[in-house]
């Protein structure tokens, strides 16, 4: 069976509960993780450790606080307030754990679902969006990473442009795979918004109801936004329901086919408080 699991954030505990609750079994089952793996919650190095040790059993997605991760092992960006990474950064096998975080996939299409962090930009088709993802994987995993990692950071170019190119396309797909919430109508990224808004503000759509957006039809997942919640409906599954809040870490159950199986859901401690 396959299960598409929400932001861990470093709540290793609930994970272990979750996949208790599925019984679990790599042999048989296959987990693909939205993102955010890591950060906020009390336990960022025993959850990368757990995720590598499944294997080819779990495909895992990189989110915005992975990538913040990255840049901080790297020395390109300054840990904020309120980040719990001091564990991996001081870790015996934090350059194992850092070399396997970086070669982890930033958009997947298996049983019919497109599988992001945060969102598509309204412009892209499901072709353009798995391109894209490939191009940012392959320079995730080049040798000068921080090189990259130090020019990744920033909210422009904000909308799409096919004769985008360098580190401008590049960054665009960054943000749009791991940080998109609101656009406007033709488009243009609004990533300014406040993190907990759930609705639009005026003259903004989320990005998943953005007119003409040409993914329309297609499957997808995401997680990223906890605030939005749970949202189950024939084309869209947004899965992060706020375990690091004291929510809960949601799973949904897909045979092959990708039809859907059934909801799976623990209650989460309460890691981190808003503000």
């Amino acid at each position: 069976m396959n299960y598409l699991i929400g932001d861990l954030q470093g709540c290793c505990d609930a994970f272990e509960r979750l996949l208790q609750r599925i019984d679990f079994s790599p042999s048989r089952d296959r987990l693909y993780l939205l993102g955010d793996l890591v950060n906020r919650g009390p336990s960022t190095l025993a959850t990368l450790r757990k995720v590598q040790a499944l294997g080819d059993a779990a495909t895992a997605l990189l989110g915005n606080h992975d990538l913040h991760l990255l840049a901080v092992a790297h020395g390109t960006r300054r840990p904020s307030k309120g980040d719990t990474l001091s564990d991996v950064l001081e870790a015996p096998d934090r350059p194992a754990l850092i070399d396997w975080l970086r070669h982890q996939r930033m958009a997947v299409h298996a049983h019919g679902w497109l599988m992001v962090h945060a969102g598509v930009a309204p412009q892209w088709d499901l072709g353009t969006t798995l391109s894209l993802a490939r191009e940012v994987e392959t320079r995730l995993q080049a040798p000068d990473l921080a090189d990259f990692l130090a020019e990744m950071y920033g909210n422009e170019p904000a909308r799409w442009d096919d004769s985008l190119g360098g580190t401008a396309r590049l960054r665009f797909a960054v943000n749009a795979l791991s940080r998109i919430r609101f656009c406007t109508a033709d488009g243009t990224l609004d990533l300014h918004s406040k993190d907990g808004a759930a609705e639009p503000p005026d003259g903004l759509y989320r990005w998943f109801e953005a007119p003409g957006r040409r993914t329309a039809g297609v499957p997808i997942a995401f997680g990223h936004w906890s605030t939005l919640g749970l949202v189950d409906r024939a084309d869209l599954l947004a899965l992060d329901t706020g375990c690091v809040w004291g929510g809960r870490l949601t799973a949904m159950r897909l045979n092959d086919q990708g039809e859907r199986q059934g909801l799976v859901q623990v209650d989460c401690e309460q890691a981190r408080r808003p503000g």
